[in-house]
């Protein structure tokens, strides 16, 4: 925890940005019924009963020290969807010596996972501009 404390202390440097990434699970819901409008001596009344329509899955990478967000809706939590995140982060900051992305998820991703979607090359490319930190572990 205090590896992180730290880097989110330090001043904000456009070379070196910190991403913070995390995924979360939204179930999608459907009213079923519509509300009732307010009346004289009466309050909006909302039905509660809903229909479940499936869910979605929510990437979002933060920059916090310029507030900078990036959504990426998905509707499953595989590990490809992690590297399209990630291509898309390294894509965003092209003029950068290094990418620092905070995860959260210890045992989500690996970034080894680069190498079974690219060639080792391209793996490694991706791999030496971003600086990655796991719940607070290089």
């Amino acid at each position: 925890m205090e590896t992180l404390l730290s880097l989110y202390q330090e001043p904000f440097d456009e070379t070196r940005p910190v991403i913070c990434f995390d995924e979360s699970s939204k179930e999608l819901r459907k009213h079923v019924r519509n509300p009732l409008p307010a009346a004289p001596g009466a309050v909006a009344r909302t039905d509660h009963h809903y229909e479940r329509s499936g869910k979605q899955l929510l990437h979002v990478a933060t920059e916090p020290l310029i507030g900078q967000c990036r959504f990426h809706v998905t509707e499953r939590w595989r590990t490809c969807e992690w590297i399209e995140c990630m291509q898309a982060i390294a894509d965003d900051y092209l003029d950068t010596d290094c990418i620092r992305v905070v995860l959260d998820n210890l045992s989500t991703h690996n970034p080894a996972d680069f190498y079974r979607f690219f060639q080792p090359e391209k793996a490694r490319e991706y791999l030496d501009r971003f600086e990655i930190e796991i719940n607070g572990r290089l």
